[in-house]
C-alpha cells in the first residue's frame, strides 16, 4: 500500500508543479506575441513601417498547423506492446500506471487552473 500512496502523492505534486509552470510559460509567449503584433500596429499607424498582413495571417496559420501537427506525431507507448518475455520487475512497475496518470492528471488541472 506504501508505494501506491507515494506513487500518487508524488505524481499529485507532480502534476501540480507541471501544470503550474505550463500555464505561465504559455501566458509569457501570449504576452510576447500580443506586444510583438501591438508594436508592428503601431509601427504601421504612424507610417513607419508597412505591414502586409494577410501575409501575416498565412504565415502564422501555416506555424500553427506545423505545431499542431508535430504535437499530434508525438510518439506514445502503445497499450498493446507488452513484451511477454519481460522481466517480473517491470510488470511490477505496470500497476503503478493508473495511480501515477490519475494523480498526475489531477495535479496538472489544479496547477494550470491556479497559475
Amino acid at each position: 500500500m506504501a508505494p501506491t500512496a507515494a506513487t500518487t502523492s508524488g505524481g499529485f505534486f507532480v502534476g501540480i508543479l507541471i501544470g503550474y509552470a505550463l500555464k505561465k510559460v504559455i501566458k509569457l509567449v501570449a504576452v510576447i506575441v500580443g506586444l510583438f503584433l501591438a508594436g508592428l500596429a503601431y509601427l504601421q499607424y504612424h507610417q513607419i513601417a508597412n505591414i502586409n498582413w494577410n501575409k501575416v495571417q498565412t504565415v502564422s496559420e501555416g506555424a500553427i498547423t506545423t505545431l499542431s501537427n508535430a504535437a499530434m506525431q508525438i510518439p506514445d507507448l502503445s497499450v498493446g506492446s507488452v513484451d511477454t518475455h519481460a522481466p517480473a520487475a517491470s510488470f511490477a512497475m505496470t500497476s503503478f500506471g493508473i495511480p501515477l496518470t490519475g494523480s498526475m492528471s489531477a495535479g496538472f488541472t489544479i496547477g494550470f487552473i491556479k497559475g
